[in-house]
């Protein structure tokens, strides 16, 4: 369970880019974030993982108070958490199969068991035999696919995504949405800011638009 209560965020120099926001989101809930460029979608995404913090009101991910947790915790938080942003971060000195891997050798997976994981999620996103690629070989789909596979493959609970077919086709943007349909499907909590109404409008969910900060009734 996410839950937002009488949230506010002020950046400096008095952007206020969430404003008395209250909003739950359901343990196994498939939720899409609608509305303008500045209407605090990405913020809102952001302060779940603790990226950034509320000026006022609190955030809470399964009773955790996220919004007061300590530095030391957050790396905690995140494992349960599968965040897929617009700043894609992939390694363009490392195949597709090494990104991947990447999380599971920071938190600890033995070899054998972490290679199988990130095999499958790459199978998962349909890359398995684009595993020895590197990223700039890749299509902006493909590197959007491989962003989904190293987001879930420490198995979290809730998955993430800003804009995440912003920047690809249609065909590759009902791909991507299909993943994300198969994640929620088997149990995934799943929160997709989007401002492709049309594309969502095509798949279950359920819509919260945001504008000025404000969720709207």
């Amino acid at each position: 369970m996410i839950e937002f209560n009488a949230v506010n965020k002020r950046y400096p120099g008095g952007h206020h880019a969430l404003r008395d926001l209250t909003l739950s989101v359901a343990d196994g809930d498939l939720l899409y974030l609608t509305g303008r460029s500045g209407a605090g979608k990405s913020t809102l995404l952001k302060l779940i993982p603790a990226i950034e913090r509320v000026t006022s009101g609190t955030v809470l991910v399964n009773g955790q108070n996220v919004s007061s947790m300590s530095r030391r915790a957050i790396p905690f938080l995140r494992r349960n958490l599968g965040l897929i942003f617009q700043d894609q971060k992939l390694l363009y000195d490392r195949n597709a199969y090494e990104n991947v891997m990447l999380p599971l050798a920071i938190a600890g997976f033995a070899p054998r068991e972490a290679s199988r994981r990130a095999r499958a999620a790459l199978d998962k996103v349909g890359l398995l035999a684009r595993e020895r690629a590197n990223p700039v070989a890749l299509s902006g789909g493909e590197q959007q696919r491989l962003c989904i596979a190293r987001a879930v493959v420490n198995r979290p609970s809730v998955l993430l995504a800003d804009e995440p077919t912003s920047n690809v086709d249609a065909h590759y943007a009902d791909d991507i949405m299909r993943i994300f349909i198969s994640f929620h499907q088997v149990g995934v909590t799943v929160v997709i800011a989007t401002h492709d109404n049309g594309l969502i409008s095509r798949f279950p969910g359920r819509v919260v638009q945001l504008e000025q900060g404000a969720a709207l009734p």
